[in-house]
């Protein structure tokens, strides 16, 4: 009796279990707490974690991160390839029923590049090339003039200075997401609040408890509503790796963030089918404040560069897959063939012998030791890379370099980056489309992610260049040529190629087997019967 018992209860709960399952709902880690869920103003993988599932552009990107159409059904392109004529889809709507029309697209990118709104990515407009974005940015010419204009309600044309070879695949990323100017003039920068947003991507907000969850359920007014299969879904703002793991484990959590490095090996052992490996166009480094001294002398940021050894950062302190960078482009962009720059062929003797004589040439000794503090955003992971990375300074230098670590939540650290409140910070960046360009106009003069400051006109000269270069092979010299003069100069600390590993549960399906830029839709996953 007691036995049948005992195995009544487990057949119940294994029922329920299945029934849990079965339900078409989603519980995904999302690191930190997003800074906005507007995707216009928005920075960072928190928050376009979300504000994918929310909104979608002109172009968005299917499991495996190809561009295909999103909101435009069609879109044609003059001779010159100048001017790209759009057509929204007739079914394109917002989650309180209104039409999504070309005036939503020419609002949303006017906003964005109008230095009044102050816009994270405001810089993206240019470098899309948009006629008169540059002069936009520089104060120049009005938002006004920007070369995005609606020719009826479903309609958008877009009028480029000069062709630009990537543009179609620029327009899948989230800052290009139409936003609808009724609500933000209504309420404000209180838009996004879950009484308020209208959204016009496969979700819509459903609940925002600040540092808790951020509910969104299905859009069923979403011209693909058929094909999404997730109901509802929930991301947890967890920047702890080892509690999202116990989350994880606890049956909490579906779909990690990212997974704690140093639990890989064993996770490998014990559930390797639930352990998901996806290389990405994205490199990690260390910014180093050029407005500051000593930072402003190249032979202390190459010293501190060299002194780096990145085999051991990349196979003990990670060990998912990451690669060592001596660059900023990683090896893995399309169209892209890297070219490494001298140091990268030295042994790690080789380079630690240099940096110390580089240092020593700028002053610092153990005596007159070199001081600084190096800022990251709380993480676990970026703590270890830190004090790993940090003890290679120590030993390398003996003595010569003493550091510090600071970290602050996401936000505070985001816009203590920006102005220049730091010596040494902690970066990432995962690209915006799938070529070099992503990564290499992130040092350009003016850029909002120009953190360095590093100001090199024979730089930006030859990304101008690069950027309308139709042909691929000389293009792709361009980018070499740029890419070795970070080598050269070393306004960032280039330190590994990323790869994302994470946990995901074997019942979660539609997980994709590659996604270069980590655009992991929910609208593509769903729950197994």
């Amino acid at each position: 009796m007691k036995l049948f018992k005992i195995l009544k209860v487990a057949l119940f709960t294994c029922l329920l279990i299945t029934s849990a399952n079965a339900a078409q709902e989603l519980v995904r880690g999302n690191g930190s707490e997003p800074a906005t869920l507007d995707p216009t103003l928005g920075e960072g993988t928190p928050g376009s974690n979300i504000t994918r599932d929310l909104f979608e552009g002109l172009m968005t990107v299917d499991v495996e991160g190809n561009v295909i159409p999103g909101q435009a059904e069609s879109y044609t392109i003059s001779d010159d390839k100048k001017t790209y004529v759009f057509k929204i889809r007739k079914n394109a709507k917002w989650s309180n029923g209104d039409d999504v029309t070309a005036n939503d697209f020419e609002y949303a990118f006017k906003r964005g590049i109008d230095p009044v709104t102050a816009a994270r990515y405001s810089w993206y407009f240019k470098i899309l090339g948009i006629k008169n974005g540059a002069d936009i940015l520089a104060g120049k010419k009005p938002a006004s003039s920007l070369g995005v204009k609606s020719l009826d309600s479903k309609t958008l044309e877009i009028t480029l200075g000069t062709p630009i070879p990537y543009f179609i695949i620029g327009l899948s990323h989230i800052s290009t997401s139409p936003v609808p100017k009724k609500l933000i003039e209504k309420y404000g920068k209180d838009w996004t609040k879950p009484a308020n947003i209208a959204s016009n991507g496969p979700y819509k907000l459903s609940q925002w408890v600040v540092n808790e969850k951020i509910v969104a359920i299905k859009n069923n007014l979403y011209y693909g509503a058929k094909d999404v299969k997730i109901e509802k879904v929930t991301f947890l703002p967890i920047p702890n790796q080892s509690t999202e793991l116990n989350r994880y484990k606890a049956g909490e959590i579906d779909l990690l963030y990212e997974l704690p490095k140093n639990k890989y090996k064993n996770l490998m052992k014990t559930i390797p089918n639930e352990v998901k490996v996806l290389g990405r166009v994205g490199t990690y480094y260390y910014y180093l404040n050029m407005k500051k001294k000593p930072f402003d002398n190249v032979k202390v940021r190459k010293a501190l560069s060299y002194a780096v050894n990145r085999d051991i950062l990349t196979q003990k302190v990670l060990g998912t897959g990451e690669k060592p960078a001596y660059t900023l482009v990683p090896d893995n962009v399309s169209g892209f063939t890297q070219v490494l720059p001298s140091y990268a062929k030295w042994t790690q003797k080789e380079r630690n012998e240099k940096a110390r004589e580089l240092l020593k040439e700028a002053g610092f000794t153990k005596s007159n030791p070199l001081k600084f503090e190096i800022l990251y955003n709380t993480s676990e992971q970026h703590k270890r890379n830190a004090l790993a990375i940090s003890s290679m300074w120590r030993s390398a230098f003996k003595g010569a370099v003493k550091v510090t670590l600071i970290n602050q939540e996401w936000k505070t650290y985001l816009d203590e980056k920006k102005a220049g409140n730091y010596q040494v910070s902690r970066a990432g960046w995962i690209g915006d489309y799938n070529e070099a360009s992503t990564m290499l106009d992130l040092l350009t003069k003016g850029h909002s992610s120009n953190n360095s400051f590093y100001d090199n006109p024979e730089y930006d000269k030859l990304m101008n260049i690069a950027r309308s270069t139709s042909d691929d092979v000389k293009r792709n010299k361009l980018y070499q040529k740029v890419d070795l003069m970070i080598a050269e100069d070393m306004p960032i600390i280039p330190l590994f190629q990323y790869s994302n590993a994470r946990l995901v549960k074997p019942y979660v399906g539609g997980y994709p087997k590659s996604n270069p830029l980590d655009a992991i839709l929910t609208k593509y996953l769903y729950i197994k019967k």
